[in-house]
Formats: C-alpha cells, structure tokens, sequence
C-alpha cells in the first residue's frame, strides 16, 4: 500500500492537480519476475474489477486465468512475438473479455466502455498492493477464442501480464530504454468547454 510517488515515476510524472499518488504509480512495466503472487494479494484485484460501474448493473466482464505453467502455455501462441518476448515472465496472465449481449438478450452497447473500467480498477489496485499489470492489444482474438473455448456472444479486448516488476536489465536490450513512466498530454488538450475543441 503507497501513499507517495515512487521514485521512479516522481522522475518522468507530475500531476497538475492534486490526485492520490496511485494514479501516477500506475504504469506498465515489462520486465516481471517470475515469482509467484499469493492468492489473497492475485484475488484481490479481480475483487477490485468486480467493484467496476457498469451500464444497469450487467457486469459484462469475464477474465480467463492463466496461473500455471501449462495454462500459460495455451495463452502464448496467440500473443503476438513482441509481446512474448517480455511477458513470458510473467507468472499470471490474463483474459478479459465482455459479454456484448445484456440480460434481456439484446446489444449491450456499454460492455467494452464497462469493461474498460473493470480494466482501470484491477490496475490500480495492482499498483496499490506493489504489483505491475500490463494489458497488452497485441495478441490474435480468433486463434484466443479457439483455443480458450470463448462463446461467440463474448468480445476479447487484451490479455494482461500480473506479476512484481523486474529489473530494466532483464529485458531485452532494444526495450530497455522503454521501460519508464510515459507522461500525458496536458488536460487542455483533453478537456473542452462546451464544445469540442473549444479550451
């Protein structure tokens, strides 16, 4: 648990405004440790997701696990060669997906925005508890859902590396200069007065 900026983000990070110091610490590292994560620690922010809002309550999020070696296997040949490079290491993966369909068995047109969300909450709250999450968009959703057996009614969005963040010097040499916070574009740019475009 952290109330302060981590060094290594306090060097490349800077809130304009006041924000608690986890939403700085969040980033996502490359490098993992192999050591495995306790169940009460892993679980714990899955607990986080399951807390996520969602459009009438429909928690359209599923994650797929991937703890042991084996089950790690299945996941690796869909993830795509540049993201295996560094997250084999990883000693958790993981799927999230959406139900696209709600439960009165029409389009759900908030699963991937609620998704999203469930996304943010589990990490942040790895990054609370001194754990790194990485969701990586490189990966084939066809060859995943053929081999993880995902029902048609379900989108795939990313897979997610979960462990204890490694040294920079562990990683091949070309990400190595890389592996450090990324800064943000100024609220300015993202914040309009009403109208789009307008500061």
């Amino acid at each position: 648990m952290m109330n302060q900026y981590l060094p290594q983000v306090a060097e490349y990070r800077k809130a304009s405004y006041e924000v608690d110091p986890v939403f700085l610490n969040r980033w996502s590292p490359r490098s993992f440790k192999s050591d495995p994560i306790p169940d009460e620690v892993l679980f714990s922010l899955f607990e986080a997701a399951r807390w996520a809002p969602s459009a009438n309550n429909e928690q359209p999020w599923r994650f797929i696990l991937a703890r042991s070696k084996e089950e790690r296997e299945r996941f690796y040949p869909f993830i795509a060669d540049g993201n295996r490079v560094w997250c084999e290491k990883a000693p958790v993966l993981a799927l999230i997906l959406s139900k696209t369909v709600n439960a009165k068995g029409v389009n759900n047109l908030a699963h991937a925005f609620d998704a999203g969300a469930a996304w943010g909450y589990l990490a942040l709250e790895a990054a609370r508890r001194g754990l790194i999450a990485h969701a990586m968009g490189g990966f084939d959703p066809d060859k995943a859902r053929e081999v993880l057996k995902v029902p048609d009614e379900y989108e795939l969005h990313a897979v997610i590396a979960i462990g204890y963040q490694g040294e920079k010097d562990a990683l091949p040499e070309q990400l190595q200069e890389r592996e450090k916070p990324s800064g943000r574009r100024e609220l300015s740019e993202t914040v309009f007065k009403g109208v789009f475009g307008r500061t």
